[in-house]
């Protein structure tokens, strides 16, 4: 099933500037697996070396916010990444 993933401003080098693009997958870790073999490096920069999603990295699946890479993305829904901000 393809999805439509929106890719945060900080992440767009490595989608070519795209703001958004397809991926497949039936899992979040699937996408993700996905858009790594489409870009590569990608995965690394929103999942840690434990397998968990960065702590400065929120996803949302079809509007929820998504922290388990085992979740099943619904039919039609679309992927958010969005890049936390920081700063004091």
């Amino acid at each position: 099933m393809s999805v439509r993933v929106v890719v945060p401003t900080q992440l767009r080098s490595y989608t070519a500037g795209a703001a958004e693009v397809a991926a497949m997958g039936a899992t979040l870790d699937a996408v993700l697996v996905d858009l790594d073999r489409q870009f590569p490096g990608f995965r690394f920069r929103v999942i840690d070396e434990q397998d968990r999603v960065r702590r400065h990295i929120i996803i949302f699946v079809g509007g929820e916010r998504e922290e388990n890479l085992a979740a099943a993305i619904p039919a039609g829904a679309e992927v958010q990444i969005v890049g936390a901000l920081s700063g004091g």
